[in-house]
C-alpha cells in the first residue's frame, strides 16, 4: 500500500468591500500552488528559479518591475532534443488596487517567488510518474503580469509594468538561445490563467521553430467560459473587460477574432480555440471548480449564501442547482464543438469539481488517477500528441464518474489534503496577502 500524505496549510482570502477580484485571485492562485504540492510517489525533483538576465533592457519585467524567470530541467537520451514549455497560472488583476496588491506576492514580483520548485505531474523527471515527458528539458515559465502573458502597458502613477507579451517573447528568445531552437518536438502546456496563455500563444510559439519541428499545444484548466452568474450578471466578464482595458492586452489578441467581436470577448477561450492553427488538447473539467467558486456563483452574485454549501461542496447541492451546474457544462461542450471537429485536435473534458489536472501527480499519472473509459489523463495527452491514437474524450454527467479527485471548500482555517495514505507532513501556504489583514479564511480538502 503506497502512504498516505497530508499536507495542512492556512489559506486567507480579501473580502474587503471592493476587493472581490483580489479575492478571485488568490483562489486561483491557491488552487494552482497545489499543482506543485500533490504527493508523488517518491520525493519530487526540486528545480531553481533562473531570471532571465537582460530582460529588463527589452521591458520584459514583472509588476514591479524585477526580472521574470522560469525553471528549467534539461533533457536526456532520447528526450535531449526535446522541449516543453509550461505555464504558470494564478489568476489576473484588473485595476490598479489589486495589481499594486499582486506586486506583493510571487504573481507580480521576483522577489517573491520560490527560488526552488518541485517538479510533478507532466514535469516529472521519473518514467513511473510522467512516461511520454519525463526524459525532455522540461520549463515552467513564471507568471508575474497579471494578464496571462499578453498585455503590454504600464502605469507610471503606480509603479506597475503591464510587460507579460513581453516576458513571453523574452524567456523564448532566451530558451531558444539554449538549445531549443534545435528541437525536433516541442510543446507548450499551461495551466488555469497559464492554460489560457497557451491558447493565447500557441500559434506564435509554433512559429519559432521550423516546419520540420513537431510542435503541439496544451491548456490544461484554461477553457473560461463567458458565463452567466447565479444572479444573472456576468462577473467574469466584467472581470476580463479590466484586464483588457488596463493592460491593454487587445494589441495582443488575434486579429481572426478582433476583427468580428469585441476585445474582451476575444480574452475569452470559447472565441479563440476553433480558429488556432497548431493542434491543441483540452483538458478541463466540466465544472471547473476555479469557475463554480469564483465565476458562477461568487458572493457578489450570491449575497445571501444561497449557494454557498452547494459551492464549497458538491454533494451539498440540491437539483435546480446541480442543473445550473449541467447547463455550464453543456456551455462548455458547446464552446469546444467546432474545435474538437479538427483531427488534429485533443479533448479530456471529465466530470469532476478539479482545477489543473496536468502538474498534481494524483490526477496526472497514479494508480487511482481520474479516467475516462479506460484511460487516464497522462496517456490521453500522449497517445495525442506521438499520434498513437486520436483522443477525444467527453465524460458522461455527474454523477457518473467515480474516478474524480474533487476539491471541497470548508470555512476552517487548517485543512488536511488526502493525497495517497498514512504519512504526515506539516506545510504552511507562504504568505497570499502581504501586509492585508483581518481576512476570514478557507479550506480545501480532496
Amino acid at each position: 500500500m503506497k502512504p498516505m500524505l497530508y499536507f495542512c496549510f492556512v489559506i486567507v482570502l480579501i473580502r474587503s468591500a471592493s476587493g472581490f477580484f483580489e479575492d478571485l485571485d488568490a483562489r486561483e492562485t491557491s488552487l494552482s500552488y497545489l499543482e506543485n504540492d500533490a504527493a508523488a510517489t517518491s520525493k519530487p525533483l526540486t528545480v531553481p528559479l533562473t531570471l532571465i538576465q537582460g530582460a529588463d533592457s527589452k521591458g520584459a519585467v514583472c509588476l514591479d518591475g524585477t526580472l521574470p524567470g522560469y525553471h528549467i530541467h534539461r533533457g536526456s537520451g532520447s528526450g535531449a532534443n526535446s522541449w516543453l514549455i509550461h505555464l504558470e497560472g494564478g489568476g489576473w488583476c484588473n485595476t490598479i488596487r489589486n495589481c499594486v496588491y499582486r506586486k506583493t506576492t510571487r504573481r507580480g514580483s521576483a522577489k517573491f517567488m520560490e527560488k526552488q520548485l518541485p517538479f510533478t505531474g507532466i514535469l516529472s523527471n521519473k518514467a513511473e510518474e510522467n512516461p511520454d515527458f519525463f526524459n525532455w528539458n522540461r520549463v515552467k515559465l513564471r507568471y508575474c503580469d497579471g494578464a496571462s502573458f499578453s498585455g503590454d502597458s504600464q502605469n507610471e502613477g503606480a509603479q506597475l509594468y503591464f510587460r507579460g507579451q513581453r516576458i513571453w517573447l523574452t524567456a523564448m528568445q532566451d530558451l531558444m538561445a539554449k538549445g531549443m531552437q534545435n528541437a525536433d518536438q516541442a510543446l507548450l502546456s499551461g495551466c488555469s490563467a497559464g492554460g489560457l496563455a497557451s491558447i493565447l500563444h500557441c500559434d506564435e510559439f509554433r512559429d519559432l521553430f521550423p516546419k520540420t519541428t513537431k510542435v503541439k499545444c496544451l491548456s490544461d484548466a484554461g477553457m473560461f467560459l463567458d458565463a452567466v452568474d447565479v444572479s444573472g450578471g456576468h462577473t467574469l466578464r466584467n472581470m476580463f473587460a479590466g484586464v483588457v482595458s488596463l493592460q491593454e492586452v487587445q494589441k495582443n489578441l488575434p486579429s481572426t477574432c478582433t476583427s468580428q467581436l469585441d476585445p474582451t470577448s476575444c480574452f475569452f477561450p470559447q472565441n479563440l480555440v476553433a480558429n488556432i492553427k497548431t493542434p491543441m488538447f483540452l483538458l478541463n473539467a466540466a465544472y471547473d471548480a476555479w469557475q463554480v467558486q469564483a465565476s458562477l456563483a461568487p458572493p457578489t452574485a450570491d449575497p445571501h449564501g444561497y449557494w454557498s454549501d452547494c459551492k464549497s461542496d458538491h454533494a451539498h447541492c440540491n437539483s435546480s442547482q446541480i442543473q445550473f451546474f449541467q447547463d455550464f457544462r453543456n456551455q462548455m461542450l458547446n464552446a469546444v464543438e467546432v474545435f474538437s471537429k479538427s483531427n488534429e485536435n485533443g479533448l479530456f473534458i471529465n466530470s469532476c469539481f478539479a482545477h489543473c489536472q496536468s502538474e498534481r501527480q494524483d490526477t496526472w499519472y497514479a494508480d487511482d488517477s481520474p479516467r475516462i473509459g479506460d484511460k487516464g489523463i497522462a496517456k490521453s495527452v500522449g497517445d495525442w500528441y506521438f499520434d498513437r491514437a486520436a483522443l477525444k474524450a467527453i465524460d458522461c454527467p455527474y454523477p457518473c464518474d467515480k474516478t474524480c479527485r474533487n476539491l471541497v471548500f470548508n470555512n476552517d482555517v487548517i485543512s488536511e489534503i488526502t493525497i495517497s495514505q498514512s504519512t504526515r507532513l506539516p506545510f504552511v501556504l507562504p504568505s497570499l496577502l502581504g501586509s492585508i489583514t483581518a481576512v476570514p479564511n478557507f479550506e480545501l480538502k480532496f
